[in-house]
């Protein structure tokens, strides 16, 4: 099976699954098994998942690819001038960092192995300046349309302040 969620409702609480065609038949009116969901058809939800697939054109996906490399770049940046060890990884503009590390994190034990313990306070610095960060070490980062040079520069502006607190975290 696979599973979707609210991305496809264009940030609305939606879900949605799929599967191979004799998985999908045990579910009612054909098979045995009934489902049901809270939102199912939600109007709103789907509208707005429709409108986002209308508007994602390749200039969007650009701009999203662009904003995504300059913050992974920044953030990198700011870490390494404080001397954080780290990784930033990426798939596509999706991305992830990694704390107390020098080499690609490739398992869920190297993450676990991460200084996650630093991000708190990084995290905080930069809510502190505004910036609302993925609440965990181990959630992605993801870039929107929303994000602007604006957004960007503000971003900029906070990292300093939140690498040299991550930098002055313990682990305690």
């Amino acid at each position: 099976l696979v599973t979707f969620g609210k991305v496809m409702g264009g940030g609305f609480p939606a879900a949605a699954f799929g599967g191979r065609t004799d998985v999908m038949d045990l579910l009612a009116p054909v098979g045995p098994v009934y489902q049901a969901g809270t939102l199912s058809g939600n109007p709103v939800a789907t509208t707005a998942g429709l409108t986002t697939l209308q508007l994602a054109t390749d200039e969007v996906y650009g701009r999203l690819d662009a904003a995504s490399a300059e913050l992974q770049q920044m953030v990198g940046e700011a870490l390494a001038a404080e001397g954080v060890a780290h990784v930033v990884q990426n798939v596509g503009n999706m991305f992830s960092v990694f704390w107390g590390v020098d080499a690609p994190v490739t398992s869920f034990a190297s993450a676990q192995g991460q200084d996650a313990w630093r991000y708190k306070s990084f995290f905080h610095a930069m809510l502190d300046a505004g910036i609302y960060l993925p609440p965990s070490a181990f959630e992605c980062w993801f870039v929107s349309a929303a994000h602007d040079e604006e957004a960007l520069s503000r971003i900029a502006e906070a990292l300093p302040g939140a690498a040299q607190a991550a930098a002055q975290a313990t682990s305690e």
